[in-house]
C-alpha cells in the first residue's frame, strides 16, 4: 500500500531525513519510534504533501502510484488521511460542512438525506454526539474531543491508509482506549494500514503493530517487532542503540 523508497527530505535547507525506506502492506500496523528531532512527524508530513518538506532524492509510492510529486488534496482524494498531533481549528467551517465538501471532491455525490444518514451512523457507531457535526472544525475542542473529532471524519471518508501523529498525545488512558478501539475496528471492517508515530508503547497496547522502527538522526537504526518497542520502553533510546552497538 505505501513504499518508501531511499527519501531524504530537506526543510528550509536542512537535511531532515536520509535515505529512508519502508514498505507497509494492506492491513497492516507500522510503527516509528525515535527520540525528539529525529524526524519522526516530517516522515508523515512528506507523505501527505506538506509544501514546506522537499524530497531531495527518492520517492512515496501509495497503491503503486508515486505521490511525492502531488498536492496534498490529491493526496488525501486518493486515501490517504493524516491526523496531527494537535489538529488545527478553523473557524467559521462546521464538520459536517467539511466532509460534504471532501466527500464530493471524492466524486461522491449524495442528496441531503442520504448524506445526513451517513453522518448520524457514523456518530452512533463511535459514540459520538451529534453536536460535533455542526461545531466549527476543532475550534474550542480539548484534546481528545480533536482526536475524536478525526477518528469521525476517518469513519466518513473511508480512507485506506491511515497516518497517526502522536495520537496518544495529550490523551487520558479512556480516551486512548476508545479511540484506539474505535479505529481498530475500522482497520479489521476496511482493512487498512496504519503508520503511527509515537514515544511511547501506550497506543501500542490496542494498535500492535507488525513492524517497530527506531529511527535516529533521520535514519532507521534499528527494527524489529513489538519486542523492541517493549525494549526501547524499558531501555531509553540511548539503552538501546548502546546494546545495539554491542
Amino acid at each position: 500500500m505505501l513504499k518508501i523508497e531511499n527519501l531524504s527530505i530537506e526543510v528550509e535547507q536542512k537535511r531532515i531525513i536520509e535515505d529512508f525506506s519502508l514498505s507497509i502492506p494492506k492491513d497492516e500496523i507500522h510503527v516509528i519510534m525515535g527520540p525528539n528531532g529525529t524526524g519522526k512527524s516530517t516522515i508523515l508530513k512528506t507523505i501527505m504533501g506538506h509544501p514546506d518538506y522537499k524530497v531531495t532524492s527518492g520517492s512515496i509510492y501509495y497503491n503503486n502510484e508515486r505521490i511525492d510529486t502531488l498536492q496534498a488534496n490529491e493526496i488525501a482524494t486518493r486515501g490517504v488521511f493524516l491526523v496531527e498531533q494537535n489538529p488545527t481549528e478553523i473557524a467559521g467551517v462546521t464538520n459536517a460542512e467539511m466532509l460534504r465538501a471532501a466527500l464530493t471532491d471524492r466524486g461522491i455525490k449524495e442528496s441531503v438525506f442520504e448524506f445526513n444518514k451517513r453522518l448520524s451512523l457514523s456518530c452512533d457507531r463511535l459514540g459520538i454526539d451529534k453536536s460535533f457535526l455542526h461545531r466549527n472544525i476543532n475550534e474550542f475542542m480539548s484534546g481528545g474531543e480533536k482526536k475524536k473529532n478525526e477518528l469521525l471524519q476517518i469513519d466518513v471518508l473511508k480512507p485506506s491508509l491511515i497516518l497517526l501523529d502522536e495520537l496518544d498525545s495529550g490523551l487520558d488512558i479512556d480516551s486512548l482506549r476508545t479511540l484506539s478501539n474505535g479505529l481498530l475496528e475500522y482497520k479489521r471492517e476496511t482493512k487498512a494500514s496504519i503508520l503511527i508515530i509515537t514515544h511511547h508503547t501506550n497506543i501500542l497496547e490496542y494498535l500492535t503493530p507488525d513492524k517497530v522502527y527506531i529511527l535516529n538522526g533521520g535514519r532507521i537504526m534499528m527494527e524489529g517487532g513489538m519486542e523492541l518497542a517493549n525494549k526501547i520502553e524499558k531501555t531509553g533510546f540511548k539503552g538501546a542503540f548502546s546494546i545495539s552497538e554491542r
